[in-house]
């Protein structure tokens, strides 16, 4: 594909950028269980909000890795 002002963007850039995505959100995830656990653990306090962001990523990473190894 070529854009007039950034160029010719190969499979290279689209690779990048699914792997930059990708470890953001894990790295998003990470945050999210680490606030949840220091909340947990030392104030007692359970926030739901943060456990509902971790819960869903693997709910949804687990999920679709199956349904890639039954598919693919």
């Amino acid at each position: 594909m070529k854009l007039p002002i950034v160029g010719t963007l190969d499979e290279r850039f689209f690779m990048h950028r699914l792997r930059s995505t990708s470890i953001g959100g894990l790295a998003a995830v990470v945050v999210a269980a680490a606030i949840f656990f220091y909340q947990l653990l030392g104030s007692r306090v359970i926030r739901w909000d943060l456990f509902a962001i971790v819960a869903t990523a693997a709910i949804v990473k687990m999920s679709v890795l199956v349904w890639y190894r039954m598919n693919d």
